[in-house]
């Protein structure tokens, strides 16, 4: 029996065995396996204390089930059988480590493919280990987690490209939080077929520009749309250690590690035009380049190139890891003992989480936590009014502590950019259907209504829609109430009219900035409750009495 997890946004699963079960005195031991288009890994390892591990064995093969995928659009036969033989010997690897759980993830090629489905089900059926095949964001949000591990990038504004076969993500990230996944269809397998480049030398002069061409113009786009312009790429996946690889026997640094070995552009371009020359032969016998993977090399650095020529970025640093190492940290935060059965330790961590995220973006947490508990009454007193649902609570009293995380990016679109880093958080304790909501939320605290145009509001149900919308118009008003950012008004009380909602405040000192802010912040708030808002001061009896 496995022991009892937390949920998460996403499961990951694996063998499904009465393997050994983990207990106090025992060393846990997980594997993660992971299908990529260009090859399968497997790592097992042993827990440590907190999130970490211990690697105990990795194994590699490269099977290449993106052969073919551009051509006709399905698995190649030989590399479905291939790499249900891998799986096979993986599994016996695992299980003679004594493992209690193995997690199996696929990526691209099978997420695209239309056989991607008999793949899966035939190794559910001959190996007995189920596949999970993952999204593009989630591929960005593990390769983000195993770079965020490694390397200190709190202070920094980076980019994390991860070059798979058939694809790559490229992750933009500020202060240590995710801003925006951007997928992509360029992967070092699917380039090199699309291209033909792997056999012989270029046929002409054109055929890199021609394959430079086809990598920018998927780029372009994309990239258009980045936040910021990063300080360095993070790379990883073995296009990036095997470009570091060539880079260190070539400079005799052998024996040093690839981890954090640092790139600069000129040199990818160099490394790019030199191999570009050379047929399949001779790029077999290049020092540091598995002949295995001489074929695709090509195209994989050209991707790197161009992606640090649109990105604007001079500097790439190498990451061993990637998304196997992402999921096997979750599975680890996943064993940590007791969170899952202790409801008031879950409560009180996801609220240290959200107070550790809002901080490190720089939110003004005296304000934020004063509006916070202006929205949470406002809501808790029109909610029987207004038949509103019972748990929102929690989701505007989350959107009101983190509202103002996007101002690490910058002040006049930090709603936006709350929307992005909310809804990449992966905060412990939110499904990701929860964070969608509250990052919508967040991102409709100020500027314009929700629009039929904005694609993170449309593809919201009906339902969550209008939620969105009246927890935003309440939270507007609540920020409003402090826009003297004094904390001066101390209690709201919320009555209900047949043509109007009217809020009596009761403050410290003189709220007149803060009323001016709540009565020109009311047009939402009318559209989604359909009836008017008005305010009034209140001051208690005492008040009056001592004024007089």
């Amino acid at each position: 029996m496995r022991m009892s997890q937390q949920p998460t946004e996403i499961r990951l699963t694996g063998i499904d065995s009465d393997g050994p079960t983990p207990s106090s005195d025992e060393p846990i031991r997980c594997a993660a396996i992971d299908i990529g288009s260009n090859s399968m890994r497997l790592v097992v390892a042993q827990k440590l204390a907190g999130y970490d591990y211990r690697v105990l064995d990795e194994e590699r093969e490269s099977t290449r089930l993106a052969h073919s995928l551009a051509v006709n659009g399905n698995l190649d036969p030989e590399a479905i059988d291939n790499s249900i033989n891998a799986l096979r010997r993986f599994k016996k690897i695992a299980e003679g480590f004594g493992v209690y759980d193995i997690r199996t993830i696929a990526t691209c090629a099978v997420r695209e493919a239309g056989n991607g489905g008999y793949f899966c089900e035939r190794a559910k059926n001959e190996v007995g280990i189920d596949i999970e095949v993952i999204s593009a964001d989630m591929e960005g949000q593990l390769a983000f987690r195993s770079v965020a591990q490694a390397f200190d990038v709190r202070d920094m504004n980076v980019a994390i490209a991860d070059i798979g076969g058939g694809s790559t993500e490229i992750v933009f990230a500020c202060g240590g939080h995710i801003e925006e996944i951007l997928p992509t269809r360029l992967g070092c397998v699917r380039v090199t077929e699309q291209y033909g480049i792997n056999e012989e030398l270029f046929s002409t002069p054109d055929s890199l520009k021609k394959m430079i061409f086809g990598i920018d113009r998927e780029l372009k786009p994309l990239i258009k749309r980045r936040p910021f312009v990063p300080q360095v790429l993070f790379g990883t996946g073995g296009t990036f250690t095997t470009l570091a690889s060539i880079l260190m026997m070539q400079r005799g640094e052998v024996g040093q590690m690839e981890w954090g070995y640092r790139i600069h552009r000129a040199d990818v371009s160099h490394t790019l035009d030199t191999l570009s020359k050379m047929t399949l032969k001779e790029r077999k016998n290049v020092p540091g380049l598995s002949a295995d993977r001489a074929d695709i090399i090509v195209a994989g650095i050209a991707i790197i190139d161009r992606l640090m020529h649109r990105l604007d970025v001079n500097t790439l640093r190498i990451h061993d890891r990637g998304i196997r190492d992402g999921l096997m940290l979750t599975m680890m935060e996943e064993l940590e003992p007791g969170s899952a059965e202790d409801k008031a330790a879950e409560e009180q961590r996801r609220q240290a989480a959200m107070s550790t995220f809002a901080r490190s973006c720089g939110v003004d947490m005296i304000h934020t936590q004063h509006v916070a508990n202006l929205a949470i009454s406002l809501f808790r007193q029109m909610m029987p009014l207004f038949n509103l649902r019972e748990t929102d609570d929690e989701t505007i009293y989350a959107a009101a502590m983190l509202q103002d995380v996007g101002y690490l990016i910058n002040y006049e679109k930090h709603h936006k950019h709350s929307y992005s880093l909310i809804v990449n958080s992966q905060l412990p304790g939110f499904s990701r259907h929860a964070l969608e909501i509250v990052a919508n939320v967040a991102r409709y605290h100020r500027g314009a209504n929700p629009k039929k145009k904005h694609t993170n509001f449309t593809r919201l149900s009906e339902s969550d829609q209008t939620r969105v919308k009246q927890l935003a118009a309440i939270l507007r008003v609540a920020g409003a109430l402090d826009r003297s950012h004094r904390q001066q008004v101390s209690k709201v009380e919320v009555t209900k009219h047949p043509d109007h909602v009217y809020v009596s405040i009761e403050a410290t000192g003189d709220p007149e900035v803060d009323l001016w802010a709540a009565r020109s912040r009311t047009e939402l708030f009318c559209k989604a409750f359909e009836t008017d808002i008005r305010f009034g001061l209140h001051r208690p009896a005492v008040d009056r009495v001592m004024n007089d």
